[in-house]
Formats: structure tokens, C-alpha cells, sequence
């Protein structure tokens, strides 16, 4: 399991880590898919980090499909998220400064379903985000993919 540390600059103690996250709306724009993590419970945006000799657009669709069964065509840019004050510390002691990049993606094939990496996957409203156990750090790619800015957040 992750934690999150916070500092000032602390993000310099790791490593750079590249992730890609999905936002997936349902039909009507109103609610986004999230799964909840079988290493922590927490939900969160599927998403996950890229590995050597993929593209991010490949990353997306890959960490997407093994967290939902969901295959997706991987579209606009939403945001890319860099927080120096933060640090990523996994139970091997391997720390990590992520840089994450959120991409609107829309379903093409498969079917949504339980992985190895997820105990559940449900569409929530913005609203209904604020009761549940959200990784902290996605709430901001959430906030910024339902305002549908024709330009991409870079934080």
C-alpha cells in the first residue's frame, strides 16, 4: 500500500514516476467512472503508472483495461499534475514524485468488471465523490475534467 507524504519539495527525496489516469463519463457527462483499489480501498480514477517502450495513450489504455476490463480509446488531454510537495512512498520503500498525466477516455470494447486490482467500479457524481474515500490527489483531475475546459489544466 501507498501513502502520501507531504513537504515543502519533498518531491525531491524520490524518483520520477510518469502515471496516466482515465476519466471516463458516463453517457450523460454527469458521473465518472472510479475504482476502488484492492491494495488500499480507496477509490480513485483508474490509472497507473507507464512502463518503459509505451506511449502514454498505450499506458492509459492499458492500466484502464486491468483495472475495469474496460477497453477505451484515450482522447483529449484533461491535465497534467506535478505537486513537488508531494512524495509517494510504497511498503518496499521505493518513493516517487508522480507526474500524471489525465486523459478523457471513452469505452469502445469489454465489459466493466472486478480485476485482481480492483474490489469495485461505479459511476459517482461530483457530489456524491465527497462521501466517499477518495485518494486525496485525484479530486483535483475530477473537479478539473467536469469543467470541460477546452484547454488542459497543467498544475
Amino acid at each position: 500500500m501507498a501513502k502520501i507524504i507531504y513537504g515543502e519539495r519533498i518531491g525531491k527525496l524520490g524518483v520520477i514516476s510518469v502515471g496516466c489516469s482515465a476519466t471516463n463519463f458516463n453517457p450523460s457527462r454527469r458521473k465518472v467512472l472510479l475504482t476502488r483499489g484492492a491494495d488500499n480501498d480507496l477509490w480513485c480514477l483508474p490509472g497507473g503508472a507507464m512502463d518503459p517502450g509505451e506511449s502514454v495513450t498505450e499506458a492509459c489504455a492499458r492500466e484502464v483495461w486491468e483495472g475495469t476490463g474496460l477497453q477505451v480509446r484515450v482522447g483529449k488531454l484533461i491535465g497534467v499534475y506535478s505537486d513537488p510537495h508531494q512524495l509517494v512512498e510504497y511498503a518496499d520503500s521505493n518513493r516517487f514524485q508522480i507526474v500524471a498525466l489525465n486523459f478523457k477516455a471513452e469505452p469502445i470494447g469489454g465489459s466493466l468488471r472486478i480485476t485482481e486490482e480492483t474490489t469495485d467500479a461505479v459511476y459517482f457524481s461530483l457530489a456524491e465523490i465527497d462521501a466517499i474515500d477518495l485518494m486525496e490527489h485525484h479530486r483535483e483531475r475530477i473537479v478539473d475534467a467536469f469543467m470541460g475546459q477546452v484547454t488542459t489544466f497543467v498544475s
